[in-house]
């Protein structure tokens, strides 16, 4: 069984690593996998699915504006070259694409879109990206599933006009292996940034961006830190470094220098997040976000606003508080440190225990499996009439 799966690009985020942890999971000898990535391969992601040994294919078109039909053609010619037994769109653009493609390959093929996104406010989207959620309503009935990766986002979208019957919620998997809980990363991590063992760290990793609300999390670092003088906090992520000049004003406002580390983009995350004291998410809107799933299974305990799933996912291992109200983030941090360390490394076994039960990387990419199996057998019984 042939799967082609569509993306925008391969840039770092959630998606583009949820799509490389599917293909490094799933059983390679029963279905085949191949990667078409709109704009290109990035610089981490695209490379790691190579290494996987599955086939990949850039189509070099322009971030935020429209496909050329020189790009169009090269799709639908890959598309008809690949025929496919299901074309699994990831993300709007890569949803649409796949239905275009879908339309004009002979043979009979079944699409599957893939959204990963709960977009409160279309007014903060990208002009062409808001038009293809509109479009995607209108639209939503041909897939054989769209596949949300949160409630509350295939809750949004059914407010959006999308189709009823033909939704399920896969949620975001996580490697227990790769995120685990780490002793040394504690003290060598403290060593890199020039602190002692002691120092609390209060950690958030993300790119930076409008949805995130660093504001909120800086407010209320400003907040925590009056009262808590070994507290430091951490930020790690695309955009998080001090050529941002919006997030050094922010800095600046709340004169807690040298309290703030800014690590810009990494690739050691797991050794950062089993480091943290606490790991936290200061955004005001969210789907399924990964970095709480991997921090818990880094055994680390989570302070978290609520939405999205991300109640859910910390349930009673973690606390959650309003987005949008720094007292409430800061009052949240302290009564996190409050605890104690025992009480909060026994929320961290506990929280380690959640993921695996519910979101082990394995059990996701099994669910992933059965429904392709389930939509292509659909198929076959519809041609057998």
């Amino acid at each position: 069984m042939k799967i082609v799966h569509i993306i925008t690009s391969l840039s770092t985020g959630g998606a583009e690593m949820m799509l490389y942890k599917l293909l490094s999971t799933v059983d390679h000898k029963r279905f085949e996998h191949v990667v078409v990535s709109l704009i290109d391969k990035g610089t981490v992601i695209g490379k790691r699915i190579e290494e996987l040994g599955v086939p990949m294919h850039t189509l070099g078109m322009q971030h935020g504006r429209l496909p050329t039909l020189d790009s169009l053609w090269s799709l639908i010619c890959l598309g008809r070259q690949l025929k496919p037994n299901i074309i699994q769109g990831w993300m709007y653009h890569g949803n649409m694409a796949a239905l275009l493609v879908s339309a004009l390959v002979p043979a009979q093929t079944k699409v599957i879109w893939n959204i990963r996104q709960t977009p409160y406010d279309l007014k903060q989207e990208r002009r062409l990206t808001s038009l293809l959620i509109r479009a995607g309503g209108v639209l939503s009935s041909k897939p054989a599933r769209i596949i949300y990766n949160s409630g509350g986002s295939l809750k949004l979208h059914k407010k959006l006009g999308y189709a009823f019957h033909n939704n399920l919620i896969l949620a975001n998997g996580f490697d227990c292996e790769q995120f685990k809980p780490d002793v040394a990363a504690r003290y060598s991590f403290r060593r890199s940034l020039k602190l002692d063992s002691e120092a609390f760290l209060i950690g958030i990793v993300g790119r930076y961006h409008p949805r995130k609300d660093h504001a909120n999390f800086l407010q209320a670092s400003g907040i925590l830190e009056r009262t808590w003088q070994n507290v430091h906090f951490i930020l790690a992520g695309r955009g998080m470094d001090h050529r941002n000049s919006e997030l050094a004003a922010l800095i600046r406002q709340i004169s807690i220098n040298g309290k703030i580390h800014l690590l810009g983009k990494r690739t050691d995350i797991p050794h950062i997040t089993a480091a943290l004291d606490i790991a936290s998410s200061s955004s005001r809107s969210e789907g399924f976000p990964n970095v709480i799933g991997e921090a818990m299974a880094c055994g680390v305990p989570c302070v978290v606003t609520d939405v999205g799933d991300s109640a859910k996912i910390v349930d009673v291992t973690g606390i959650v508080v309003p987005p949008r109200d720094p007292q409430a983030l800061a009052d949240g941090w302290r009564r996190m440190i409050e605890m104690g360390a025992e009480a909060r490394r026994k929320l961290g076994i506990a929280a380690r225990k959640r993921i695996q039960d519910n979101y082990s990387l394995s059990m996701i990419a099994g669910q992933y499996e059965d429904l392709y199996h389930k939509v292509v057998t659909e198929k076959l019984l519809i041609l057998g009439k």
